[in-house]
């Protein structure tokens, strides 16, 4: 039984079936969990930010992220759902699954092809990552 789980939100068809299929599990479940949206910005680099102030910047992330959020938190709120949305800054993976550890999330629940799938084929994907680091169960939606 899920008491609360992280769905990464990226903006992306595959992250949107991710939330869609915790809409279905919880919808399936006596006691539904909270869902985490949680959508991760990466962090500009110093040569840019020397240029910009901290508020543009931060301003930039949430607008960015809110963004990204928009069609899994209309998702979410449709079905009546415990929820909250949360825009991260830095690294994808280990924000994921730090964020999931400190809420005391029981799951990670995330699309196998974000909006960065040639970057990832490169780099290795997000998802790739989250399953190296977590000690949570990471359930991913294709």
């Amino acid at each position: 039984m899920n008491r609360a789980c992280v769905v990464a939100v990226d903006g992306s068809e595959s992250s949107l079936r991710a939330v869609d299929y915790a809409i279905a599990d919880a919808a399936s479940r006596q006691q539904s969990p909270h869902i985490y949206l949680v959508n991760v910005q990466p962090a500009l680099s110093s040569n840019v930010t020397r240029f910009i102030d901290a508020k543009t910047v931060e301003d930039f992330h949430r607008e960015t992220g809110d963004e990204a959020l928009a069609d899994a938190l209309a998702h979410v709120e449709a079905a009546g759902l415990s929820h909250s949305a949360h825009v991260l800054v830095g690294e994808a993976a280990p924000s994921l699954v730090d964020f999931a550890q400190a809420k005391n999330c029981d799951l990670i629940i995330m699309g196998t092809h974000g909006l960065g799938s040639v970057l990832g084929m490169v780099m290795g994907s997000v998802a790739t990552k989250v399953l190296h680091l977590s000690t949570l169960p990471v359930l991913l939606v294709k």
